[in-house]
């Protein structure tokens, strides 16, 4: 209980807004991810963050305001890095790269970023004590494009983005000049286009 007490004690605090994506807290007695966040200016009062929040233990997801001025507990986690081997069922298993042990962890552990993790891809598990708690992909991974309207000649503005389906079905927005089975590189953040790969 002590160790537990002296544990929390040294959690560091953010502020509200500093909050990121792929961030974990401690808030109301439980570990969350967040998944997502919008920063929100409204007309009168204070800006604030609108996070969704994922638990990390029975993925009832929360969404909640935090203002720049509330003190958040982030949690870090260990991290090791681990190779995704194969899925099994509604489970993924990876491997310990240097004790060479598997674990199998639930799908849902990536949400909807399950479809960007990739065979053999290197991934950094984070536990919690022994707990493996959350999977964190590359922030940038290679996909190629399945569907798209065709580039229009001449056409070479990006301030124009299209819709486009990558091989792994996730719908992403393109650049005009971007066609169908090219290589691009998109953000595992947020789902969006990066560059051309």
């Amino acid at each position: 209980m002590f160790d537990e007490q002296l544990r929390d004690s040294q959690m560091p605090k953010i502020n509200g807004n500093e909050i990121r994506i792929g961030n974990i807290i401690n808030h109301n007695g439980g570990l969350w991810q967040c998944m997502k966040i919008q920063h929100v200016k409204p007309g009168k009062g204070g800006a604030f963050a609108q996070v969704e929040l994922r638990n990390l233990r029975n993925n009832s997801k929360l969404n909640e305001r935090f203002r720049s001025a509330d003190k958040i507990e982030r949690v870090r986690l260990e991290q090791k890095e681990q190779q995704f081997l194969y899925e099994a069922g509604n489970a993924l298993i990876f491997m310990d790269l240097e004790t060479y042990e598997q674990i199998e962890l639930p799908i849902e552990i990536l949400g909807e970023r399950r479809p960007f993790l990739q065979d053999g891809m290197t991934v950094k598990i984070e536990y919690y004590e022994e707990e493996a708690l959350n999977v964190s992909l590359p922030e940038k991974v290679r996909c190629f494009i399945k569907e798209t309207e065709p580039a229009v000649k001449g056409q070479t503005a990006a301030s124009s983005f299209k819709p486009a389906v990558l091989e792994n079905g996730i719908r992403v927005m393109v650049p005009p000049f971007v066609n169908i089975e090219e290589e691009v590189i998109i953000s595992t953040e947020n789902f969006e286009y990066v560059e051309r790969g």
